[in-house]
């Protein structure tokens, strides 16, 4: 008999998942999502950049899968026209201090085996960007960008090949386990599943609540937000620039990126969010539950001085201006137009931490993505193969 394995979530990821369990175990698969079309979230409002595995601790999961996505994603795209274009990027030290950090993610980026890294002083980061300026800088140049939104529709379109279905307009409202069987109710009608697995982004805690599984890990949104350049100033970047990172956050800081589309984009920065899906200031209806899970107040009183930076950051354009002028001087507050944003499922734990790599937990018939973060888009097809290997097989 057929093994029927359910999927909730339609973003990259999800879609990834199912079409690996069609095609690695013969599965029949359904992927329900709540969106009227795929990849509606981190899939579709992200800056589209292909990661190489420069920042990830040597021996991660994240290093690992990076790596190993990073050929499978572009062997994707060429058998399937998809857009894939390696542009290459620099992160820059704009000053001394910021050698040693850079020399260490110099380090690492070999480590997990990123290949053609060379390290670069002021007068050569600029023979590669011509209007960066900074005092040293590493170079990636097979860090490429790609479409994220259209690899989510060919995996659909994959999904579908092999005999299953994506049903859109289907959000997921209960879940229970009974007789060997998964019971999903969406859209009015209920779906019986030998296997579910969860990879709902934002809104993972909310299924996995219906799941009876809540988890010492929960998701705390964060806002990214972005300025696009206008005109002629898109012609100051190349490719991508990117800050030296601070080790403390999982977040890369304000960089310049060169998207598949032309357009280039300055951010994100990372504003907590009162409300899953918030992609503006006004939506705060999830407030109560992101501010009550104990690690949101926690993680807090650690980073409260970063926080507020990051919401002056979002308040002052100036502020973003300054940050991208670390880097391209040239730049004027006339080159930067405010243009869309996004946000991050960041996962927190109860004591505050943010967890930085991807986590993954069985229970028994439900396999739980619990965080998924950057570079979840790049890995996601070497995710995928990670996350069949781990549900379980069916009962013989």
């Amino acid at each position: 008999m057929t093994e029927k394995i359910g999927v909730v979530g339609a973003g990259i990821l999800g879609l990834a998942v199912a079409r690996e369990l069609a095609l690695s175990r013969g599965a029949e698969v359904t992927v329900l999502d709540k969106e009227h079309q795929v990849g509606v979230h981190q899939t579709g409002h992200n800056s589209g950049v292909v990661h190489a595995g420069i920042y990830y601790p040597p021996g991660s999961l994240k290093a690992r899968l990076c790596r190993e996505g990073v050929a499978m994603l572009r062997a994707y795209c060429v058998e399937h026209g998809l857009p894939y274009e390696e542009v290459g990027k620099l992160v820059v030290a704009a000053g001394r201090h910021e050698r040693p950090g850079l020399a260490a993610l110099a380090a690492r980026a070999r480590e997990n085996g990123v290949p053609g890294i060379t390290e670069l002083d002021a007068l050569a980061l600029r023979e590669i960007e011509p209007h960066a300026v900074g005092v040293a800088a590493i170079h990636s140049p097979h860090t490429a960008i790609a479409d994220f939104p259209a690899v989510a529709r060919r995996l659909a379109q994959d999904v579908a090949e092999q005999g299953g279905s994506v049903r859109l307009a289907h959000p997921v409202k209960a879940i229970r386990e009974r007789a060997g069987k998964v019971e999903v109710l969406a859209a009015k009608r209920v779906f019986a599943f030998d296997r579910l697995v969860v990879c709902a982004g934002l809104g993972t805690d909310a299924v996995a609540a219906m799941a009876g599984r809540r988890g010492d890990v929960r998701i705390v949104p964060f806002r990214g937000e972005y300025y696009a350049l206008a005109g002629s100033a898109k012609d100051l970047v190349r490719g991508l620039i990117y800050p030296v990172p601070d080790p403390r956050y999982p977040f890369l800081g304000v960089h310049l990126t060169r998207h598949i589309d032309g357009e280039v984009l300055v951010g994100p920065n990372a504003v907590l969010a009162l409300a899953y899906e918030g992609y503006t200031w006004r939506d705060v209806r999830d407030a109560r539950r992101i501010l009550t899970w104990p690690g949101t107040l926690r993680m807090a009183r650690k980073h409260w001085r970063t926080g507020v930076k990051e919401v002056y950051g979002s308040l002052v354009k100036q502020a973003f201006l300054d940050a991208a002028r670390r880097y391209v001087p040239a730049l004027t507050a006339a080159d930067l137009e405010r243009t869309h944003g996004g946000v991050r499922a960041q996962a927190v734990a109860r004591d505050g931490a943010l967890v930085d790599d991807f986590v993954v937990d069985v229970h028994g018939r439900v396999v739980l993505v619990r965080n998924a973060p950057s570079p979840a888009a790049t890995s996601s097809l070497a995710i995928a193969r990670h996350i069949a290997g781990v549900v379980p097989a069916p009962i013989s």
